[in-house]
């Protein structure tokens, strides 16, 4: 069994990021059960604007999309901004928007039966909407989420210190983060023998 985990930090991987940090974590609990995982920083990349699978010259996405494709679970990581995802995470689900058009045989999307979860970081309320969201989102489009799919970290209102700063990670927080990655990677053994019927 497959994770991948895509940071959503506005900054690449050069700099030191708390959404990758909390991902990192996650892929570390499910290893414990046998997963294997990449972090893959999405600035990285040349994520293109649109919501189809190839936007052309220079998009980066059809390979991003592959590895996708190629996971069993995708965690999808991302800061807070104003109260919102990241930029950059709200691209990654308008171009898993043209999964809506790609099925299978029997006319399953080709994200059926692959199990999705939420990191979220930051430095004012909103984790819960955030979450929301996403979760909102990553299920428009396929995939489906397991009871407590979703880990974060919150400090205190307009205060400067990020999670990455933490001496030690909170127990609450190593708490969610291992019910999370339990429940995904026990959904994604479920589905993996139980696949969905078909949709055609």
């Amino acid at each position: 069994m497959r994770a991948l985990a895509l940071a959503c930090s506005l900054n690449p991987s050069t700099s030191p990021s708390s959404s990758h940090l909390l991902a990192a974590q996650v892929l570390h609990e499910m290893k414990e059960l046998g997963v294997d995982g990449e972090t893959v920083r999405v600035a990285d990349h040349q994520v293109l604007p649109g919501v189809e699978k190839d936007m052309g010259d220079g998009d980066e996405w059809p390979r991003l999309r592959q590895r996708v494709l190629d996971a069993d679970i995708l965690v999808l990581a991302t800061p807070i901004w104003l109260g919102h995802p990241s930029s950059i995470c709200q691209r990654v689900l308008e171009r898993l928007d043209a999964e809506l058009s790609e099925t299978d045989g029997q006319g399953r999307m080709l994200t059926y039966g692959k199990v999705a979860a939420v990191v979220v970081v930051g430095n004012e309320d909103g984790a819960h909407k955030v979450c929301a969201d996403l979760y909102q989102g990553l299920n428009d489009v396929g995939f489906s989420l397991a009871p407590g799919a979703g880990t974060y970290w919150v400090g205190q209102a307009m205060q400067g210190t990020d999670y990455q700063d933490l001496e030690e990670t909170p127990e609450q927080v190593a708490a969610t983060t291992r019910t999370l990655a339990r429940n995904a990677v026990h959904l994604a053994g479920l589905l993996a023998k139980n696949p969905y019927p078909p949709s055609s």
